[in-house]
């Protein structure tokens, strides 16, 4: 604020200067001392608290907005503090339902565009986050890969990146990375501890001694925890833990085991680490999260407090969010009552928003560059000769290492002796083996590599997408050369997004225009499009509830155990390229 605003908010305060919004006689949840305060007022001036208390009177005027709460309960808007709002969703898309639930602060990672774009992106994509009715902050892409093509950012453009206000750290580093190559992510980690901002963590996997030296890098948070024993082994080495209740992992309801034990809540926080455009329009967002950490048994307080003061101590903006006191911005929601996370009003920057689960006020729509619009880059139109797999060694079958699909998302390395046609390994859905490939598609290198997938149990066709994790790469997974051709030749032609198709027939896509991974559609629009996808990807016999996810997770860097890129297959294990052939 400037001076003249600070004495603008001290005057409110005093009652020399009128409000322009007080809620009235509510009941106060006080995320500071953690208790109820009885028929308390909130006066607002501007986009900020000035009073809170039980005598507001002196600050009402005639254009004062009066909201009576007598009844009902105030808490602090709520927070999401690791999101990933640049996977499928266009912000101003987004907001419309995730503001009527009140969520009011989002801290996002950025990881998904830097690959794809660069710098240049990123801010693109960073200025799309501004100006919105509730605030978004976001962390720096840590740019953690397979692709040596895609791994690390520059000591300077990282320094650029973390002197934004609304960039609060560096974005999620997974332990295996650092432990095994150090030296080309600890530059970046200088420059964030130098500048007083987080650094955020991915630990899942980590024994005793490796989460110690992952810790003592200056880690500090972790999101992966799936058990009460896995978060307090976190909590007791000094990491902020962050209990997801998401699209991709659901472990709250297991990890709420942990309110039983004794130990302090006060470094806990909830997130979404994501959310489906279904699970979006059908469940809500945060509001949904913390309704059901009080259905698991946790104190309607302590639930609030891990959406809201938690969240924001951690990192460094409790001066600004995540409680209802002078001086902090005024995001507010007013509940039927402190067990129901349903909000009769949300107030956002001073203003009312939503009422009653109806938006107010409308998103900010960005215009994004066209580059940010054109950032699939092939140099030629593929052909099913492309995805071809040769043999040198002479003979009717050959030794190699395969993708084998355990879970909808794990991974393991396996060995399989596959049969030869003229020199060349071919799909054999009776062997249940076909293709998989990854090429590069931001510098336009036309470098692909080819593997082979056990375990994804398709028929026929093809499914490819550009959302590939971690990389620039796209990812396309078939039982014929040619379908695999021509289903990333019309990736190109949308400029991005997932296609599925059979016998060079389009069956079902899902076009993400911007950095190839964004939807420029309404939320219910895109949901439509993925249960058509997922609908038709199983239909060619992928058994997994999300196909395109299972898909675009085989060129990431975290999950285990074999991945692959548009350089080759790569064991996470020890983090070494892993050749197709055994020799």
């Amino acid at each position: 604020m400037s001076i003249a605003e600070t004495k603008e908010l001290m005057n409110t305060a005093l009652g020399i200067e009128k409000a322009d919004l007080v809620v009235l006689n509510g009941t106060l949840l006080n995320v500071y001392t953690g208790e109820f305060m009885d028929k308390c007022s909130v006066s607002v001036k501007g986009e900020k608290i000035a009073y809170v208390g039980g005598q507001p009177e002196d600050g009402i005027g005639k254009e004062t907005v009066i909201i009576d709460a007598t009844g009902k309960t105030i808490i602090p808007g709520l927070i999401d503090g690791h999101a990933h709002v640049a996977w499928l969703y266009n912000i101003s898309e987004f907001l419309k339902y995730v503001i009527p639930g009140g969520t009011t602060t989002i801290v996002t990672e950025s990881m998904e565009i830097f690959p794809v774009s660069g710098y240049a992106g990123l801010l693109d994509f960073l200025d799309s986050l501004q100006d919105q009715p509730v605030k978004i902050f976001a962390t720096a892409p840590a740019m953690v890969s397979i692709s040596s093509a895609s791994r690390g950012v520059p000591a300077k453009t990282i320094r650029k990146i973390l002197a934004r206000k609304d960039v609060l750290g560096l974005g999620e580093t997974y332990w295996q990375s650092l432990l095994q190559d150090p030296d080309y992510l600890l530059t970046s980690f200088h420059e964030t501890l130098a500048v007083r901002k987080k650094l955020e963590g991915h630990s899942a996997g980590a024994g005793e001694k490796k989460l110690a030296a992952y810790v003592a890098a200056g880690i500090s948070s972790c999101h992966e925890p799936i058990n009460a024993k896995e978060v307090t082994d976190r909590l007791r080495l000094g990491l902020f833990v962050m209990i997801r209740e998401g699209s991709i992992r659901r472990d709250l309801e297991t990890i709420s085991k942990i309110k039983d034990t004794g130990v302090s809540l006060r470094r806990l926080a909830l997130v979404t680490d994501g959310v489906t455009p279904k699970d979006l329009i059908e469940r809500g967002y945060m509001e949904y999260v913390v309704q059901k950490a009080i259905d698991c048994g946790f104190d309607p307080v302590t639930a609030v407090q891990m959406a809201t003061l938690n969240v924001a101590e951690h990192f460094s903006i409790d001066n600004i969010v995540g409680g209802i006191a002078p001086g902090r911005y005024a995001d507010m929601l007013i509940l039927p009552g402190p067990r129901i996370i349903s909000p009769d009003c949300v107030i956002s920057k001073g203003k009312i928003v939503a009422e009653k689960g109806k938006l107010l006020v409308s998103p900010r729509k960005h215009n994004f560059s066209r580059e940010s619009r054109n950032s699939v880059n092939l140099p030629r139109k593929l052909k099913a000769a492309d995805f071809e797999i040769r043999c040198e060694e002479k003979g009717y079958v050959a030794e190699v290492r395969v993708i084998d699909q355990i879970t909808d998302l794990v991974t393991k390395e396996a060995i399989a002796t596959v049969p030869l046609l003229d020199g060349k390994i071919n799909a054999d859905t009776g062997l249940d083996i076909i293709k998989v490939a990854a090429m590069e598609r931001r510098n336009n290198t036309g470098k692909i590599f080819t593997g082979l997938l056990r375990g994804f149990k398709m028929k026929s066709g093809a499914i490819a997408s550009s959302a590939a994790w971690d990389t620039a790469d796209i990812i396309v997974a078939g039982t014929d050369d040619s379908d695999m051709a021509f289903a990333v030749n019309r990736i190109k032609e949308i400029q991005g997004g997932c296609v599925v198709c059979d016998k060079r027939k389009i069956l079902a896509e899902l076009p993400l225009p911007i950095f190839g991974i964004i939807s420029d559609t309404p939320v219910d629009v895109l949901a439509g499009r993925m249960k058509k996808v997922n609908s038709v990807a199983s239909s060619l016999g992928i058994p997994f509830s999300d196909p395109m996810l299972t898909l675009v997770t085989l060129t990431g860097a975290a999950i285990p155990y074999i991945r692959i890129c548009e350089e080759g297959l790569v064991n996470l294990k020890d983090g070494k390229p892993a050749g197709l052939f055994v020799k």
